[in-house]
């Protein structure tokens, strides 16, 4: 069975892509299931932060590996390598077709192929580069990486650049892959779809995502994580700072820089098929390449 991935920046409505994709595949008799890849969604209680599936989303389509993380428990791309593949390798001897998706580079590929990744690091190296990149930003630690390390990472990821700092102080050889996002080398056939959307219209949908972020609660989300004790990863959080401040202009900013990046990914991505949502509804986005699955 052919996996269906859908990919793309942040706002430009992944799940309603995988909802109306859904819909198309149960006209063929299936029944899908949606495999989130985000390594935010994961967690329980940042579903606003998010942008995770609401209720009547996961109603019109079953979403597996979402929620289920306690915001203070550390998570890594090997913890989530493991469940996602026995929740697609499930899913495929039930003849269930899985879509995955999401808007996380290296949880996409965790997903479906395997990753040499490396354990983690002693806590007390741990937090010294958290507090490191709190106090000098990641630029400052990019620039101190090893040349061959720095060139696989953009200056501003700071989750990759934190745990690359990790592995370099802490003596471990970074994986092979840690630079390349993809591999044409998947576990399973899988018809990748990438959403790509004209400027001014992810601009404007980012905003809108934001404003209705707000409203929906994502300040109080953000307050709750941070005075829980919120784990380093679960922190990484698009915006969550920035909403506990009230600042909204500074999440809007902060979307838009990731947008940018995700769409750098996912041109890196060999054999992935681009969609032109720009103008497009859902249901549209969708059957571009429902026949090919």
């Amino acid at each position: 069975m052919r996996l269906l991935a859908i990919f793309g920046p942040t706002a430009a409505g992944k799940t309603g892509v995988a909802i109306a994709a859904a819909e198309l595949l149960r006209k063929r008799g299936e029944d899908p299931v949606a495999v989130n890849c985000d390594s935010i969604q994961v967690y329980k209680g940042l579903e606003v932060l998010s942008g995770a599936a609401g209720h009547d989303e996961q109603r019109r389509l079953e979403h597996r590996l979402l929620s289920f993380v306690d915001p203070r428990e550390e998570f890594s791309a090997g913890r989530y390598a493991e469940l996602a593949h026995a929740e697609i390798d499930s899913l495929i001897k039930q003849e269930r077709r899985p879509i995955v998706v999401g808007g996380t580079g290296l949880y996409l590929r965790a997903a479906l192929s395997d990753l040499d990744l490396r354990p983690p690091v002693p806590p007390e190296i741990r937090q010294q580069v958290e507090e490191e990149i709190q106090r000098r930003g990641p630029q400052a630690l990019h620039g101190e990486l090893a040349p061959e390390l720095a060139t696989t990472v953009d200056p501003n990821d700071r989750k990759r650049i934190a745990r690359l700092t990790e592995l370099e102080r802490a003596g471990v050889d970074a994986p092979e892959d840690a630079g390349p996002l993809w591999t044409t080398e998947l576990r399973h056939p899988t018809l990748l779809v990438g959403l790509t959307i004209e400027r001014s219209e992810l601009v404007a949908r980012i905003e809108a995502r934001v404003d209705g972020m707000a409203a929906a609660g994502a300040a109080k989300e953000a307050n709750h994580a941070a005075q829980g004790g919120a784990s380093r990863t679960a922190r990484a959080a698009l915006g969550l700072d920035a909403f506990a401040a009230g600042d909204l202009e500074a999440v809007k900013a902060a979307h838009r820089a990731y947008a940018r990046r995700q769409l750098t990914w996912m041109r890196r991505m060999e054999g992935a098929s681009l969609v032109d949502r720009t103008g497009r509804d859902d249901v549209e986005v969708a059957a571009v390449k429902g026949s090919k699955l």
